[in-house]
C-alpha cells in the first residue's frame, strides 16, 4: 500500500547558516540510506511565501499568496511510501528529522498514480475539502467526486504528472519525536482532506 507523508516544520525567518543546512542534508541523506526502498516519491517545497491558494471554485477562483498567517506548521516537503500497513509507514516516517521539531502526516493512499519520468521544477497541489466533504472510498458521494476530479485530468493533460486520492482525515496519523519517543496523534474530523497532485507548468 501507498502512504503520504506531509512533512511540517516552522516558517524559515531568514537564511539558515552553513552549518545548519549541512547537518539537515546529512539528516535526509541518512534517512534515505535507511528507508530508500521504501521511497517511492519525494521532495523539499519552497518556502510558503511562494505558496498560493485558491478558493471560490471553478466559476469564482480567489487566489491567495502566501504565506497563510492561520499556519503555524507549514509544509517544507513530502515523501510517498510503500509499506505494508500503517504500522510501517509510521515506522518509517518517524525516522524523518522534521519529526524532531514538528511533525509529519502520513496519509493512507487510496491509489497512486506514480509519475512515469522524474519530476522537476514543478508544484505540488494539495486539494482541500471541507471535513464534511470527506467520504468513505466507493461511497456514492466518493465515486461523483472522482468523476470529476477524472474530467478535470483529461482538460489539464500533461500538466498533471502524478495524484492521489487521500483516505478521510480519520485514517491519518501525525508522527512527532520528542525525547526520542515516537507521539502518534490521529488528525482530527476538522483537518483538511483531499488528494494530492504533481503539476508542471
Amino acid at each position: 500500500m501507498h502512504y503520504f507523508a506531509l512533512l511540517l516544520g516552522p516558517e524559515a525567518t531568514g537564511e539558515p547558516d552553513a552549518e545548519t543546512t549541512a547537518a539537515v542534508m546529512t539528516a535526509y541523506v541518512n534517512f534515505h540510506a535507511g528507508a530508500g526502498a521504501a521511497i517511492r516519491a519525494g521532495d523539499a517545497l519552497a518556502p510558503a511565501a511562494t505558496a498560493v491558494k485558491i478558493t471560490g471554485g471553478p466559476d469564482a477562483p480567489v487566489v491567495t499568496d502566501g504565506p497563510f498567517a492561520e499556519g503555524a506548521e507549514v509544509a517544507g516537503g513530502y515523501y510517498v511510501f510503500e509499506a505494508d500497513d500503517l504500522d510501517e509507514a509510521l515506522e518509517i516516517a518517524r525516522r524523518i528529522s522534521a519529526c524532531a521539531s514538528c511533525g509529519v502526516e502520513v496519509w493512507p493512499m487510496i491509489h497512486w498514480s506514480a509519475p512515469t519520468e522524474p519530476v522537476g521544477d514543478d508544484w505540488l497541489a494539495l486539494l482541500l475539502e471541507p471535513p464534511e466533504g470527506a467520504h468513505d472510498p466507493d461511497s456514492p458521494e466518493w465515486v461523483s467526486g472522482a468523476a470529476q476530479h477524472v474530467e478535470f485530468g483529461k482538460a489539464a493533460g500533461d500538466h498533471i504528472l502524478a495524484g492521489a486520492p487521500l483516505h478521510p482525515p480519520s485514517s491519518a496519523t501525525t508522527v512527532r519525536v520528542r525525547d526520542g519517543k515516537k507521539r502518534l496523534t490521529r488528525l482530527s474530523p476538522q483537518s483538511y482532506c483531499g488528494d494530492i497532485a504533481s503539476l508542471t507548468m
